[in-house]
């Protein structure tokens, strides 16, 4: 599994990451190619090595070359959602701002929709947003884990006023995540920045096993002249087990089954890996329901919440599972003139199981009037054709 750590020894913003990615070989050309189906405009992209405290890096600015409307998570989301970015892009994207929305809605007391982004919502920030899930997408990241945090002191100024550091948006991202102090007076992790790794790292920490393949630094707007501004990003294969999961649990025998349904989506949406449930006996042979929540330890505490919030129980016990995952990645056939996306396992690179889109397959099945098992063997067989091509 190809995983990255963020050293952020002296923080992260967004355009740290680009910074860092384009460091690693993300290719700038393919990246505002892929910036082009954001239907937004007014904006350059330039990228240039620089050194701080001796060390080379990668220096990204973002001007905007007219002024850009304030725009609200729902506005943003739209952006998103019409543009041609991938489905993967289009998801870590959203997730990503959704972050950033829900710490401001709590900071300004407003609904989420109703957010007001402001420097978040300039078009710098759209771009590092979008731009970082171009990136983990382009560079074929599967899993992030990131140190722990600086998060600067002092003032900063603000469409709101000078505020103090951790801006009141940041702190509130910054919850449940560990965080150290530094001997410098500045912003060293932005909003952006603490929404992208909340958002995606599985852990905080030291460096994971891993054999590293490579090193990539992004450099801050600053030099500072306590410490290098960079962020250090680091890459390589894990074989050992992705992360370390959390299992929730919990005996349910006097609620209404209706419910069940709407508790599972609700659990999904909000972190779980997966929810399901179990029929079982208790004592006196009292028919029951086992409630299953597996989830990251970042998702514990939200998860607990829903499941007492929305259910009868009384308790919930949760314990640590290891999860060893097949590496995964998707891939496009063309059969009878349609495209069906495959899914495909692999374990040491080489396929271990094969899986067609089922909604892709069943489009096409009723075009051409084939039963659906056949159009599915079918993208089996063309995307075994097409790895022997290649």
């Amino acid at each position: 599994m190809k995983i990255a750590y963020f050293d952020c020894f002296s923080g992260i913003s967004g355009d740290m990451v680009l910074g860092a990615f384009l460091n690693l070989g993300l290719d700038i050309k393919s990246l505002k190619k892929q910036l082009k189906k954001l239907p937004v405009a007014g904006y350059t992209i330039t990228a240039r090595h620089e050194k701080r405290h001796f060390i080379t890096g990668t220096s990204v600015r973002i001007k905007s070359t007219k002024k850009s409307p304030e725009r609200t998570f729902k506005d943003i989301k739209k952006l998103i959602n019409i543009s041609e970015l991938s489905k993967r892009v289009k998801e870590i994207s959203i997730a990503i701002f959704k972050t950033l929305a829900v710490a401001e809605a709590k900071v300004h007391g407003c609904k989420l929709e109703d957010v007001h982004f402001h420097e978040i919502g300039a078009i710098d920030s759209i771009v590092d947003i979008v731009g970082t899930s171009i990136g983990l997408e382009e560079l074929a990241i599967e899993g992030v884990f990131a140190s722990p945090l600086p998060a600067g002191s002092g003032w900063i100024k603000t469409s709101h006023g000078v505020m103090p550091v951790p801006a009141p948006a940041t702190m509130e991202l910054l919850k449940g995540m560990p965080v150290i102090s530094t001997p410098v007076q500045n912003e060293l992790t932005t909003p952006t920045g603490a929404a992208i790794l909340k958002t995606l790292s599985r852990g905080f920490g030291t460096l994971p096993d891993m054999v590293i393949e490579a090193t990539g630094y992004g450099v801050g707007r600053i030099d500072f002249r306590e410490l290098p501004n960079l962020l250090r990003v680091v890459i390589g294969k894990s074989d050992k087990p992705a992360q370390q999961l959390i299992i929730l649990e919990t005996n349910i025998d006097d609620m209404n089954p209706q419910i069940y349904d709407y508790l599972i989506d609700n659990l999904l949406k909000n972190g779980a890996l997966d929810a399901f449930l179990t029929p079982i006996l208790m004592k006196k042979g009292r028919p029951a329901i086992l409630l299953k929540v597996l989830c990251s330890n970042k998702y514990k505490k939200k998860l607990t919440d829903i499941v007492f919030k929305e259910t009868t129980t009384l308790g919930i016990r949760s314990y640590k599972v290891d999860r060893d995952c097949l590496e995964r990645k998707e891939d496009v056939v063309s059969i009878h003139k349609g495209k069906i996306r495959v899914k495909i396992s692999e374990k040491d690179g080489r396929p271990i199981n094969i899986q067609p889109e089922y909604e892709d397959c069943r489009r096409i099945a009723k075009n051409i009037d084939m039963p659906l098992k056949e159009v599915m063997e079918k993208a089996k067989e063309a995307y075994r054709l097409k790895k022997k091509q290649q």
